[in-house]
């Protein structure tokens, strides 16, 4: 029963399908309307500037599908039908109403088709991707176009093979320098905004580049007929600065540069209508369209190279940057320890005092003296070790006060090695945290050469300041000017001394008796408030053929 009863809705669906027949919803939007028409029109237009040789049409066509998304490519199949429409309408009598509908109906599907399942190999490589695209879609439209006619015209051309092939290379070539004129130039507007900027010293280079392109192609085009040779080495030429736009903006460079150069070896054609044709001038585009895959191919490898450089740069600045922050946070750990050490040194001098204060009131007094002698060395000592965590002085007096009157320098004193520096320059023109990497890396560098070497040491300092940049010069050597560092010394001052110069571009050498080193910081750096309270940086006859073609 139940299945009689499914069997019976089944029927009854049946029914009212063929009493009420079946409803389509279709939105057409204005906005796809107008985009038809500007397609029809921009074919049309680029039509009476194409040749057999030198179709545009084929590139309008590339072009659109790669800049249009696919909901919109229905809009651009109608454009598409509407051009052939105006085009094909009065060749019906001629060539018959079936080669019309198939001739004009096939071409944007497979070029569609070619388009869509190119997207994965447009995704890894633009320009390679564009090159597969520009050779599939310029040798399926033409074996169509050509299958169709010798199939569907009343009267097939009747021609051997080697003419049949002559005419597919012909116009195979034709479509191929047409989508490597217009399609690049649509990819590069649609990556406009992937990097916009030109460096400086390239705008002028670029402009003289695009200029002489212009130029010797209207010499290319104004030479006169007899003149074939001329014409063909200025041609040549055109090659190029077009190379010039290659190397100095990668992909985008010859997807500029070769749809310029195509272009004006087309519009140097003698006679520019469909039927032209010329041999030399073929000859010339065949060389050019190699040239111009190979600018596209080193387009894209020079793109990428670039675009592995700026990662890499990226990621090396942002190593600095991290490595600058770590270097700040330790030295604000320091400081708070510093400070801790300092108000427990007052605590402990108080408690003193006040200690001895009891202790002469008492009529101690030697023991009380005794006492106050012992516990100023100590307080000493203990705030040159404070000072060493820490310079405290360097932030309201600089880095050379911080280095002469800190603990630092009664330990160098205390080695009997280390003899006075010799300090230059204004430090405090520099940033805190620049200085205090000059310290901590002077005193290392010291510490290092009175471990593994022998002999009095001498520290020099100067500040510098150049090309837009400002920093400190320190210099670490043994006042024997006749002896040389040793092996072990220059490797452990590469080691450990290298890592902390990375945060502010700074570098390390190693020369005869000394170790070098030098740390910069730009000097146009915006100042920031830093936490130290301080400020720092941060058979048809040729007319018939090219009425025919699309």
């Amino acid at each position: 029963m139940e299945a009689d009863r499914v069997r019976r809705q089944e029927g009854e669906v049946r029914l009212n399908w063929w009493n009420e027949g079946l409803q389509l919803k279709l939105r057409i939007h204005p906005a796809g309307l107008a985009l038809a028409a500007l397609y029809a029109i921009a074919c049309w237009g680029a039509r009476q500037l194409s040749f057999d040789q030198f179709y545009l049409p084929a590139g309008i066509r590339v072009a659109a599908l790669l800049l249009c998304p696919p909901r919109l490519w229905p809009y651009l199949l109608l454009g598409e039908y509407a051009y052939f429409a105006q085009i094909r309408y009065p060749l019906i009598e001629k060539y018959g109403i079936a080669w019309v509908i198939l001739a004009s109906t096939l071409l944007m599907p497979a070029v569609m088709l070619i388009v869509h399942r190119s997207g994965q190999l447009m995704s890894r490589s633009t320009n390679a991707g564009l090159l597969a695209i520009a050779a599939a879609a310029s040798v399926v439209v033409t074996l169509t176009n050509l299958g169709l006619s010798h199939a569907l015209w009343p009267s097939p051309p009747s021609d051997s093979l080697t003419a049949f092939l002559t005419r597919a290379g012909r116009f195979t070539t034709g479509d191929f320098l047409g989508i490597l004129t217009v399609a690049p130039l649509a990819l590069v507007w649609a990556a406009r905004h992937a990097d916009p900027t030109l460096k400086p010293g390239h705008r002028g280079i670029t402009t003289l580049a695009l200029v002489s392109m212009i130029v010797l192609g209207i010499m290319a085009a104004w030479m006169p007929d007899d003149s074939a040779a001329a014409r063909t080495s200025v041609q040549l030429l055109l090659g190029l600065p077009a190379v010039v736009l290659t190397c100095l903006h990668g992909w985008k460079g010859a997807a500029v540069g070769v749809p310029l150069l195509n272009l004006m070896i087309g519009l140097s054609m003698p006679k520019p209508y469909p039927a032209t044709f010329d041999a030399t001038v073929l000859a010339t585009q065949q060389v050019m369209a190699i040239t111009g895959i190979a600018l596209l191919l080193l387009g894209a490898r020079i793109s990428q190279y670039h675009r592995r450089y700026r990662q890499r740069e990226s990621s090396e600045q942002k190593a600095i940057s991290l490595a600058r922050s770590s270097h700040v946070a330790s030295e604000m750990e320091l400081r708070e320890r510093a400070i801790s050490l300092r108000k427990l040194g007052d605590g402990i001098d108080l408690s003193l005092t006040e200690v001895v204060n009891w202790l002469t009131s008492q009529g101690h007094q030697s023991i009380a003296n005794s006492l106050l002698h012992t516990a100023t060395v100590h307080s000493r000592l203990f705030r040159e070790q404070a000072s060493m965590v820490y310079p405290t002085a360097l932030e309201q007096l600089g880095l050379y006060v911080a280095l002469q009157a800190g603990g630092v320098r009664a330990a160098w004193n205390g080695t009997h090695r280390v003899v006075d520096p010799r300090l230059s320059g204004d430090p405090c023109k520099l940033s805190l945290d620049l200085q205090l990497l000059a310290y901590r890396t002077l005193i290392d560098a010291v510490s290092l050469m009175l471990k593994h070497e022998t002999g009095q040491i001498v520290v020099r300092t100067r500040c510098v300041r150049g090309r837009g940049q400002r920093g400190i010069v320190m210099t670490v050597a043994l006042l024997d000017p006749h002896r040389a560092l040793s092996s072990d010394t220059g490797e452990l001052a590469a080691d450990r001394l290298a890592g902390r110069m990375l945060a502010f571009a700074g570098t390390v050498r190693t020369r005869h008796n000394r170790i070098r080193m030098l740390l910069v910081e730009p000097s146009s750096e915006r100042l920031s408030t830093s936490g130290h309270g301080r400020a720092e940086p941060q058979a048809a006859s040729p007319s018939a053929w090219s009425r025919t073609r699309a």
